[in-house]
Formats: C-alpha cells, sequence, structure tokens
C-alpha cells in the first residue's frame, strides 16, 4: 500500500496502533472552544471606534459616549500633540523602519528621552515600541537563575511574563500589602539580586499602592524597586509625573516604568533610571535590541503631551476630583464602587454574563464602559471599569450616572 501523501496527512493523525485516524480540522476545533467560551459570557470581541478617541465616538454608526478609553487627559486629541506627530512624519517618514541600534536612532527619539529624564527627575530614559517590551526587556535583562523577583498579586499580565522569562524565582505577596512583602523578602535572604515590582496604579483596581511602605521593605531587604505607572503617569504627581513623584518617593525607585500611550496620548513605553541603568538596556533587553524604534511620529507626540503638562500641571487633579465625585454619587445609590483612588472608578457586578449585560444596556442608552471579565480578573470579580477623560462634560457624566443607577441601584445588580 503507498504511503500517504503529505496533503492527506494534513487533517490526520497515527494512533497508537500505526492508523491514520482523522482529527479535527484547526478553525473547527477552535470554534468548539470559542463557543465554549461565548457559552460561559467570556467572549471578546472587537469594535471599530470611527474616528478619534474623543468623549464621543462613533461606534457601529452611532454616537457614543466613551467611557472606557485610556486617553485621560484627552492629549491624543490636543492639536499640538497632532500637530507634533504630522510634523515628524513630514520629517522623518511614517517608521523608524530599523532597531535602534541599527539605524532607527532618530533625533526624535532622543529629543523625547531628554524630556522623559527631565520630567521623571532621573539620569536617564529609553523608550521602547510598547509597554509589554518595556517590561519584559527590564525584568529579564536584570534578574535571571538565582535572583528572586517579589510582585504583587495582581500585576499586569506583561510584569507577569517578565518575571516568567527571566527564570529567576518568582515570589507573590497579597496585593497592596507591605507587611507581608517583607515577610516575603525576608524568606529570601541570600539571592543574588531582588527586584521587587509593583503597579503605582492598578488597571482594573483603580486603587494606589503603598509606595512608601513598599520602597521602605524593598530597601531594608536590599533589593531593588521597579514601579510601573502606566495610569499613574500623566495624571498623578507634579506635572504628571507619576505617584512616586507625588510622594516625593522618585530616588526610592530605582527603575521607572510608564507608557507614553495612555494619559500621554501617544504610543510606546518609558524606562527611567540612572545612566547605568539605561546603558545596561541598550546593551542586555532583547525586547529593545531587536525590535524596529518606535515610529518618530509617536515619540514626537509623546514629548508634546509631556511639553502640554509641564505648562498645565493640574490637568490630572482635576480629573481625579471629578472621578471622585461621581464615585461617590454612585455608592450613595447603593453601587458597589469598589475603589475612589483614581480616574479608574471599578463597579463590582460579580457574574460574567452579567456584567456583559449590563455594559450591552448601557450601549444601548449610549454609554461605552469595558466589561472585565476573567481572566483579566478573578472568577467572580467579574465589573464595569468606567475610566473618566478631562474632556467629558458635566452632561455627560450625569448621563452615565443615571443609566448606572436605573440599571443597578433599582435592579439589585449591585
Amino acid at each position: 500500500m503507498p504511503s500517504p501523501s503529505i496533503s492527506s496527512l494534513s487533517c490526520s493523525k497515527i494512533d497508537a496502533g500505526g492508523v491514520l485516524a482523522e482529527r479535527p480540522a484547526l478553525a473547527a476545533e477552535l470554534a468548539r472552544e470559542m463557543e465554549v467560551t461565548e457559552a460561559a459570557g467570556l467572549k471578546r470581541r472587537l469594535r471599530i471606534i470611527e474616528g478619534a478617541q474623543q468623549n464621543v465616538v462613533s461606534l457601529a454608526g452611532r454616537e457614543v459616549v466613551l467611557l472606557c478609553s485610556n486617553n485621560y487627559l484627552g492629549l491624543a486629541n490636543r492639536t499640538e500633540v497632532v500637530e507634533a506627530a504630522a510634523r515628524a512624519t513630514r520629517d522623518f517618514g511614517a517608521g523608524a523602519v530599523s532597531s535602534r541600534l541599527i539605524s532607527g536612532h532618530m533625533s526624535a527619539h532622543a529629543a523625547l528621552e531628554e524630556r522623559l529624564a527631565e520630567w521623571k527627575g532621573t539620569e536617564a530614559a529609553l523608550v521602547f515600541s510598547t509597554g509589554y517590551q518595556a517590561n519584559i526587556g527590564v525584568i529579564s535583562s536584570l534578574v535571571g537563575p538565582g535572583d528572586v523577583v517579589v510582585s504583587d498579586e495582581l500585576n499586569h499580565a506583561s510584569l507577569i511574563d517578565g518575571c516568567r522569562l527571566s527564570r529567576a524565582d518568582v515570589a507573590i505577596y497579597r496585593h497592596n500589602d507591605a507587611d507581608h512583602l517583607r515577610g516575603v523578602l525576608a524568606a529570601r535572604r541570600g539571592s543574588r539580586r531582588v527586584l521587587v515590582i509593583t503597579e503605582s496604579v492598578f488597571s482594573m483596581d483603580g486603587d494606589i499602592a503603598p509606595l512608601a511602605d513598599i520602597a521602605a521593605a524593598t530597601r531594608e531587604h536590599g533589593g531593588w524597586l521597579m514601579v510601573d505607572e502606566a495610569h499613574g503617569a500623566g495624571v498623578f504627581g507634579p506635572c504628571g509625573a507619576g505617584v512616586a513623584a507625588e510622594l516625593g518617593l522618585g530616588d526610592s525607585v530605582d527603575i521607572h516604568m510608564g507608557t507614553l500611550g495612555k494619559a500621554l496620548g501617544s504610543f510606546g513605553a518609558y524606562v527611567a533610571g540612572s545612566r547605568a541603568l539605561i546603558d545596561h538596556l541598550i546593551n542586555r533587553a532583547r525586547s529593545f535590541i531587536f525590535s524596529t524604534g518606535l515610529p518618530p511620529s509617536a515619540a514626537a507626540a509623546a514629548e508634546a503631551a509631556i511639553a502640554i503638562l509641564q505648562r498645565e500641571p493640574d490637568l490630572g487633579l482635576g480629573l481625579r476630583r471629578r472621578a471622585r465625585d461621581l464615585g461617590l454619587r454612585l455608592r450613595r445609590a447603593g453601587i458597589a464602587v469598589t475603589n475612589l483612588d483614581s480616574q479608574i472608578l471599578p463597579i463590582l457586578i460579580g457574574d460574567a454574563r452579567a456584567t456583559v449585560a449590563v455594559a450591552e444596556a448601557l450601549l444601548e442608552r449610549g454609554y461605552y464602559v469595558a466589561a472585565i471579565r476573567p481572566p483579566t480578573v478573578p472568577e467572580g470579580t467579574s465589573r464595569l471599569r468606567l475610566s473618566l477623560m478631562a474632556t467629558h462634560d458635566d452632561a455627560q457624566i450625569g448621563g452615565v450616572e443615571r443609566a448606572l443607577v436605573e440599571l443597578l441601584a433599582a435592579g439589585g445588580a449591585s
């Protein structure tokens, strides 16, 4: 009997007896997995936003109030930021088209990194193409076998993956619990290097890390501290420099990380710290070395956004006050707003399907609020993640407040 051709084996496998057996085609097998995911209320879909990320956007041909964007300060649409990006595109082209270590390092990158170091109060800064790349690059280049990374249990997926890639011993401390962190560090004395990692503003809970206590615990045990300010940069601190700057802890943080694509309205990420740290990353961080540089338009836009924050230092403070006021009103109406510390208001519902149903009902009323479900958050803690922008007006905020009260307080879903 002739041997099967390669094409005839493409959807088959050989069983234990050496007999060819049919196996499901890839598309059919994955479709069945998605059916299970959808039945659990966990399937995600892409929604097309038609136009800029403003406070009101067109979604599937309808105008809706956007309440789940990270364009917290509206800087993605500010004239100065847009014009800076356009000028850089004309001057440098559409992309860097090379690794920064080859020919992709342009004056737009250098200018942004100088501005970032000044803004963060550090010796130097380095721009990565995404926040994910920044986090995995920093962690995997700084620690390895024989070292220990101690990470908050609710840290972002990019931080978790950076820990895994490092091959260091990974220890987890209870969320925002500096005393537990001390115990974890004490149990791992003798490690070659110790890196403690926390976010400053946690993206799904909106709460703030106790950075002073975390920094003290890290110093007590001879560790290095990395703070991810993805959701703190631009909104907290003098001129939006972040939570560490607001608390006067800039010098207690060894590695400052943040994104350019949230409050700064652009794209990419930065790491700021000592000159030695930045030189190390340029030479050791694989996600920097082997990636095309950030488009110069994004670099110029981010620099323009920081310049705005330096001229208008209270943008973030005003946003936080409005978010807190809204959260307090929702709480008084009986709605489970779990944190009031930042521009992010998590509204706990619990069940994934119920959370999706409320989000869809809000959308029908003209308010786009994200439904956050596992695996992004733990089972049983699905929530609406409502994030305000500085550009939302009182009528828009009042409108979503009334809609939430109708759907949750009256219906008892809170």
